[in-house]
């Protein structure tokens, strides 16, 4: 999630930006859901070095908080990362390679202020920033935000404060608290919210995902029907003998129906016991794309791995329409035990 101000919403201008109170440090403080945030001070200048000149995004960071919550440090490619009262700059590898600057060489920045003042500064570069989006690595520079505040006469001035929380799963949660205790001229907003374009993104990709569910419980659903209707017919002899010594047909319905519960039960948990390991040993360790799929989600912005969840409802939910299924298809059995004829199964 991330605070600001509803002008800067409307106008993101530096003119926009606001002072981090006490009051509103409160607020974040007393959310049980946040475990992370943050404080930037965004804007765009010009990046020059020597005859070479680009328009860029400045982002003033505290760099401890800033890698708490979006892991900046891990996309330092060459030089270091930032410190707190550090005068130097990370730059995106394509900028820095159009600027034809490396770790040691310095960039002119220049542009506005606050309220119109003249915002210059020379900085040298500490390190560069590979990102796996074509995008940011054509235009981001990151700062620290003492440093980026006195480039553009803006002190103690912020435009934004992003929040981080435990998983995706808290944020409506987390939305409705923040919403009910930011008043105006503030705004707090979710990343669904400030990125709709990705969320009709994953919303496609999920419901290809349903597709190929729907098409696995089909696989999964003749499985075991294939497996109940040979268990029923290749016992076709010793369900008649049961009936024939007098065992009544609602027993042996009610045997049939226990039989392929269990079944159905025993496959549901070994399917669990063996893929947790698995799926949590992913989870840990995403799994590298390559080749045009690696390409194809670097240009839409995306990391090219294949990640994991380990959320529980995942899995039980799966146990569950596993079972579910397999008590549909108990009746069949059920509705056998009650039709089969004597004197057919007998000769079976």
């Amino acid at each position: 999630m991330q605070i600001f101000t509803e002008d800067y919403h409307e106008n993101k201008t530096i003119n926009n930006t606001f002072i981090y109170t006490d009051s509103l440090k409160q607020i974040i403080d007393n959310e049980p859901t946040i475990t992370q945030y943050t404080s930037r001070l965004e804007y765009f200048s010009l990046a020059s070095s020597e005859n070479l000149t680009k328009g860029s995004v400045i982002i003033g960071i505290d760099p401890e908080g800033e890698n708490k919550v979006t892991e900046l440090k891990k996309w330092v490619s060459e030089g270091n990362y930032l410190n707190k009262d550090d005068d130097g700059l990370l730059v995106a590898i394509d900028l820095a390679n159009y600027l034809n600057v490396g770790v040691g060489d310095s960039i002119v920045l220049y542009g506005q202020g606050f309220h119109g003042v003249m915002a210059a500064g020379i900085y040298p570069v500490r390190g560069i920033l590979k990102f796996p989006s074509p995008e940011l690595n054509k235009q981001f520079i990151y700062m620290p935000l003492k440093s980026c505040q006195r480039l553009f006469s803006a002190d103690n001035r912020l435009t934004s404060i992003v929040l981080m929380i435990e998983d995706n799963y808290q944020l409506s949660r987390a939305m409705r608290h923040m919403k009910g205790k930011i008043k105006s001229p503030f705004m707090v907003r979710s990343w669904e919210e400030l990125q709709p374009e990705l969320v009709q993104m994953i919303d496609g990709d999920k419901a290809g995902g349903l597709f190929m569910k729907t098409l696995l419980y089909i696989i999964i659903t003749f499985g075991i029907l294939g497996t109940i209707l040979m268990m029923v017919s290749e016992r076709k002899r010793e369900l008649g003998v049961m009936i024939a010594i007098g065992m009544q047909r609602f027993t042996l319905s009610k045997i049939l129906l226990a039989e392929t519960f269990f079944i159905g039960l025993i496959g549901a948990v070994s399917g669990l016991i063996v893929s947790f390991p698995l799926v949590y040993y992913y989870h840990l360790n995403p799994y590298p794309l390559t080749g045009d799929a690696a390409k194809t989600m670097i240009d839409m912005g995306i990391e090219p791995f294949m990640y994991f969840s380990i959320q529980p409802d995942i899995f039980y939910v799966q146990a569950f329409v596993v079972l579910i299924i397999t008590m549909a298809i108990a009746i069949y059995p059920v509705i056998k035990s009650f039709t089969l004829k004597l004197t057919t199964a007998l000769r079976g």
